[in-house]
């Protein structure tokens, strides 16, 4: 059985989901300062956009309004946020896609930068039940506002992967693995089948220069 490796924002979905969810919340009047919250969010997105982001300044930042809600009514507000937001941004090539790889028998696995919280929803929204991505830190039932464990970022999402096929290196060679981002270079240079999706400007050029496919998924 073969990986097909997703990351999701930009990627399986037009936006991202942790930029969509601070607008979501700040929507639903989850966050006390409206303003200052999405100007840090996007400021922080400015940084992850050049490959400068301090993931975990970024998740203490959306997690903030999180903290001391419970697992179900956080999980509630992302469920009527994937319907109301998620859903239309699905790209009709990403369904395509994971359905091939489905009807191959692979292995289909959503590998992200986002919290667990959005990720995993998402990914059984999908139909993906494995997913990779940060963890979030639940005490008593609720949320504490911190992360837990190795961030699905950049090396991280390689060493997650890594652990979770327990180091076999020869499923990583023969794995597929589909992103926007050049923050992904260093999975994306580590499987045997790397795609391009959607590239930034840097994985466009690293994608051309490598000869990887490149699709415009819409």
């Amino acid at each position: 059985m073969k990986l097909a490796l997703f990351d999701l924002d930009e990627t399986l979905i037009s936006g991202d989901c942790s930029s969509l969810w601070s607008a979501y919340m700040v929507a639903q009047g989850w966050v006390a300062d409206e303003q200052a919250f999405l100007q840090q969010d996007a400021a922080l997105m400015q940084q992850y956009a050049v490959g400068q982001m301090d993931m975990r300044e970024y998740m203490r930042c959306t997690l903030a309004p999180l903290t001391g809600r419970t697992q179900g009514d956080v999980a509630a507000m992302v469920a009527r946020y994937i319907e109301d937001v998620i859903a239309p941004r699905i790209y009709t090539q990403a369904r395509e896609c994971l359905a091939t790889h489905r009807a191959q028998g692979d292995r289909t696995v959503i590998i992200s930068a986002s919290g667990e919280h959005l990720v995993q929803p998402i990914a059984r929204f999908l139909g993906v039940n494995e997913t990779l991505a940060i963890g979030v830190e639940i005490q008593n039932g609720c949320f504490t506002g911190a992360t837990q464990g190795t961030m699905t970022y950049r090396e991280g999402k390689v060493s997650r992967l890594l652990d979770l096929i327990n180091q076999d290196e020869t499923l990583l060679q023969q794995a597929s693995f589909y992103s926007d981002s050049h923050n992904d270079l260093p999975l994306l240079t580590k499987v045997g089948q790397p795609y391009a999706v959607n590239p930034d400007a840097i994985l466009l050029q690293h994608a051309r220069q490598a000869g990887w496919p490149v699709y415009a998924w819409r």
